[in-house]
């Protein structure tokens, strides 16, 4: 897949049709990249379409989202019962709409000798329990653990559901953007981290991940993605308000379609079906 580093986006609209659609879409790192193709193939299309999309994490989307500062939150996570009440207290009625699906990758540098782990292994790894390789089979090396900040979806989702709700280790190293927990990680000998499966490339090593205590080891990808054999996958989706669906729909629908579909999977994503 090929990287994207741009975390903005905007494109002047072209007013065309008598039909002008001009909105921001706001949140997860993790979407990000995709929502941007999307948004890029959306506008070629409608020509009265402006579109602009800015990263942040899932928390920083939800919470403009809440203030008015964006149309659209994009996020990694689902909505929480904090934010729930917030929108309730705003009086602001919102919609939930899933758009692919992501496999949460373990990675580690491409010279570690590990290339599986179990759930309770990453858990000891995550929070500061296990300290070095050598604890799970591999050589004599410090392990350098990578996260997400606590803005990101990814890292409230890896802590429920990898970590059993455990906090992470206090050495961790919390980084602003996946693509910067790639770079480190490529890096640093003994580093560790976890990104969704679109930014996975060769400069890193993903690593097979058991939840039957061993038995089964399975690598994140796309086929395992959408069989749900691999055990760390989530849904993406899209939040907004009541009042913007005129505005937005008609960008839902196309994300929707097969021809979305199709770019969510050839940018490294999981399609619905």
């Amino acid at each position: 897949m090929k990287k994207l580093t741009v975390f903005a986006l905007t494109l002047v609209t072209v007013f065309n049709a008598g039909f002008a659609q001009s909105f921001k879409i706001k949140g997860s790192d993790t979407c990000l990249p995709l929502i941007q193709k999307e948004s890029e193939n959306y506008m070629k299309k409608n020509s009265g379409a402006s579109i602009t999309v800015v990263g942040g994490g899932s928390g920083v989307g939800i919470s403009a989202l809440i203030s008015g500062t964006t149309d659209v939150a994009m996020a990694s996570r689902k909505v929480k019962m904090d934010e729930k009440l917030k929108m309730q207290d705003a009086g602001k009625a919102y919609k939930e709409v899933v758009f692919a699906k992501d496999a949460i990758s373990v990675v580690v540098h491409p010279e570690n000798k590990i290339s599986q782990l179990t759930r309770e292994q990453l858990e000891g790894i995550f929070t500061g329990k296990i300290k070095n390789w050598k604890e799970v089979g591999g050589e004599d090396l410090a392990i350098v653990v990578y996260s997400r900040e606590t803005s990101s979806g990814t890292y409230e989702f890896f802590k429920e559901h990898v970590m059993k709700q455990k906090n992470y280790a206090s050495t961790a190293l919390l980084m602003p953007a996946t693509g910067a927990i790639i770079q480190s990680v490529s890096q640093t000998k003994g580093a560790v981290g976890y990104v969704g499966l679109a930014y996975v490339d060769k400069s890193v090593k993903a690593l097979k991940v058991s939840y039957d205590g061993g038995k089964t080891f399975v690598t994140p990808s796309l086929e395992t993605a959408m069989n749900n054999t691999y055990p760390v996958t989530r849904p993406l989706q899209l939040y907004y308000l009541t009042s913007s669906e005129k505005t937005v729909a008609p960008y839902i629908q196309y994300l929707l379609s097969a021809e979305g579909q199709k770019t969510v999977q050839t940018e490294g994503y999981v399609p619905l079906k």
